[in-house]
């Protein structure tokens, strides 16, 4: 009788023709004229699903005509935990376009890789729990939990109808844990279980003064130019070594235990290494605080953008009319995105220069932070499955992204999220030449598999 890791090797191949056709699908959630490839990928989807054995495969749409998601499951009835597995199948725009090697949506493998848009954000680590669940049905006909699949089309522009819809789902998605294929683990060689997420919300500021754009030696000196008046309030968020000085803005943050500041410094750090990989001379940051607390447990206040009056080549001598800026901030528990936002609205109201009109807008796509216990039991099945993968005792730390699902899981269905995914931080997510590791791709099948019979087991104990 062949087993399911039998299984699993004997279609490796196959497996990847499947992959290799998922990322072809340019299925870009930002952008209007990649809607119908949205849809297109969620119908792919519901198909692997349903050819993987999974039942009541359903793709439902999302309020005001928001990208679609995919739900199906696998029930057998019985008293068993019953696990629900998260992931995405829509991407980011591809842009710059000349920067890629290849064509982003013309898969290529080389070298063990294979290089597309999507790959391994999102939709090689998504495909890798379905393989596994259909190499355990089709070689002993069922499934040591029961398993439920739900998948999305807007991950990547922030889930704007996720909260409304799992609120409005809740039965349908209730579960005992939430195990995400959206992540990653901490290198090749090195697992990781991660603990925590950071939260997100944005902000765009805009400033006027004049009607319009005017002649810098006619007007010059005589008005508040806006690009002056945004530079000198943006200024005014930061302290020079880094600290962000809106008032309230660190009041709710939970402070950090001694074991949580032994758990990240028991990682390794080469700062040299560090360094180098982003191209820096030196580092910088919120003073007190090691780089890993600083990237992972504390907040920031980050410029993502910031623009106004002439761009092109040469000069103009004109004094803009207006000036904006794109701000967003990264959060921890337990600060709430609305009154972040609330707060730097208020500093712009203090701070603004007079002689010019600030306001600001709110910008889409905010999220919870969201932390698990280090020793919850989803956790400790985890731990146990990467060990055993690896050889090696997985490391406990955070992430300084955001998986916007992982608060609302909690506050809906009152499941916590386990981090279960294989893609690496080198390959080039949201960059071009995204690429994901095949070995990584085939030790995930395993590794899902495994997880499951130890899920199971973990809620026995």
């Amino acid at each position: 009788m062949t087993t399911w890791k039998e299984y699993l090797q004997r279609n490796a191949s196959g497996f990847l023709e499947d992959l290799i056709e998922f990322c072809r699908i340019p299925s870009i959630s930002s952008l209007p004229e990649h809607t119908d490839d949205v849809k297109h990928a969620a119908a792919w989807v519901a198909e692997r699903l349903k050819i993987a054995g999974i039942e009541d495969v359903q793709i439902l749409s999302t309020k005001d005509g928001g990208h679609p998601v995919v739900y199906g499951h696998w029930m057998d009835g019985l008293d068993k935990p019953t696990i629900l597995i998260y992931g995405h199948f829509d991407t980011q725009p591809v842009d710059p376009l000349e920067l890629w090697t290849r064509p982003p949506f013309e898969p290529t493998v080389n070298d063990g890789r294979l290089y597309a848009r999507g790959a391994s954000d999102d939709k090689g680590n998504m495909l890798i729990p379905i393989l596994a669940a259909e190499a355990m049905l089709k070689t002993q006909g069922s499934l040591p939990v029961n398993v439920k699949f739900f998948f999305e089309g807007q991950e990547e522009i922030g889930s704007p109808q996720l909260p409304e819809f799992i609120s409005s789902h809740a039965d349908m998605l209730a579960c005992d844990l939430v195990l995400s294929a959206d992540g990653g683990q901490w290198e090749d060689n090195q697992p990781a279980v991660i603990l925590g997420r950071r939260g997100l919300c944005g902000l765009q500021i805009d400033f006027r003064s004049a009607g319009g754009d005017v002649h810098s030696g006619t007007y010059g000196g005589t008005f508040l130019n806006p690009i002056h008046a945004l530079t000198e309030l943006l200024a005014s968020m930061h302290s020079p070594d880094g600290k962000i000085l809106i008032d309230g803005f660190y009041d709710a943050v939970m402070a950090l235990s001694d074991r949580e500041r032994a758990q990240i410094a028991e990682i390794p750090f080469d700062e040299n290494h560090y360094k180098a990989g982003l191209g820096v001379g030196q580092l910088f940051g919120e003073p007190g605080y090691s780089t890993y607390e600083r990237a992972w447990v504390r907040p920031t206040l980050e410029i993502n953008g910031i623009w106004g009056g002439f761009q092109g080549e040469g000069v103009k001598t004109v004094i803009p009319s207006s000036a904006h800026a794109k701000i967003t901030c990264r959060l921890v528990p337990d600060q709430v995105p609305d009154k972040i936002v609330e707060l730097i609205t208020a500093h712009v109201e203090r701070h603004a220069p007079s002689g010019a009109t600030a306001s600001i807008q709110k910008l889409p796509g905010s999220a919870d932070p969201y932390l698990i216990p280090y020793d919850h039991p989803g956790n400790q099945a985890a731990r146990i499955v990467l060990k055993q993968i690896y050889g090696k005792e997985p490391y406990l730390a955070r992430m300084g992204g955001t998986i916007p699902v992982s608060g609302l899981f909690l506050k809906s269905l009152n499941a916590h999220m386990v981090n279960f995914a294989f893609g690496l931080k080198d390959e080039n997510i949201h960059a071009p030449d995204e690429f994901f590791r095949l070995a990584s791709f085939e030790r995930g099948q395993q590794a899902y598999g495994c997880l499951l019979y130890t899920s199971d087991a973990a809620d026995d104990d």
